[in-house]
């Protein structure tokens, strides 16, 4: 994202992956991110809210869904006139200045070639055992060993006689917010509202991601 443009978090949804080659000829593996514009809702300040923010609506809605949002939801959106959208977040911004109320903010907002951070949730992958939710290495694989894939010691005896917090044990694994930081953008396709970005991202097929500019940029 160019420096002229301030940083905000905006929505959007995960298409799939696919592979491009850039301008030396090198194949780049990429994950595609469709942006729907997203509308200003709401311009927060320090001096009427105590805060500055940008409240962002996402993902326009059908005449035939509009039902599902309540009424005050609803009224709010045709006294502001702009179409009700299913999603609505906030995005804390340092300056305000450059936002009003009805302004569209899609991927034109990042350029090629910049690093953003990308927040979504990762796949769930259920009940798991310590090898595959912590990478443990395992017991021998011999048949005589009572060992294979058993998290081992997990306390103490008599002294102190519990299990500490914070041991790596199994259980849920996966199906949590995950941030991937200083990830490179490497297509930005205004007229299908799409950009692609170098390497993978959380969450599977049509889930919502959050983008924005990377918080702590890479050389």
């Amino acid at each position: 994202m160019s420096d002229s443009k301030p940083s905000i978090r905006i929505l959007g949804k995960k298409i799939g992956m696919t592979r491009v080659f850039d301008k030396e000829g090198t194949l780049v593996v990429c994950s595609v991110v469709q942006v729907e514009p997203n509308v200003v809702a709401q311009v927060k300040t320090k001096e009427s809210d105590g805060y500055s923010a940008v409240k962002l609506g996402a993902d326009r809605l059908s005449s035939a869904k509009k039902k599902n949002l309540s009424k005050p939801l609803l009224k709010d959106y045709e006294k502001k006139n702009i179409d009700p959208r299913r999603h609505l977040f906030e995005s804390r911004v340092d300056d305000t200045s450059s936002f009003e109320l009805g302004q569209e903010i899609g991927v034109d907002h990042f350029s090629e070639g910049a690093f953003i951070d990308v927040t979504g949730t990762s796949k769930g992958k259920g009940f798991q055992g310590v090898m595959k939710r912590h990478n443990f290495k395992g017991g021998p694989a011999a048949h005589g060993s009572g060992f294979h894939r058993h998290a081992g010691s997990t306390g103490n005896c008599s002294t102190p006689g519990r299990v500490f917090k914070g041991r790596p044990m199994p259980g849920q694994m996966g199906n949590e917010q995950v941030t991937v930081q200083n990830l490179k953008v490497v297509k930005v396709d205004v007229e299908k509202n799409v950009i692609l970005v170098k390497g993978a991202i959380p969450g599977s097929r049509t889930s919502k991601v959050w983008i924005q500019s990377a918080v702590k940029k890479t050389a």
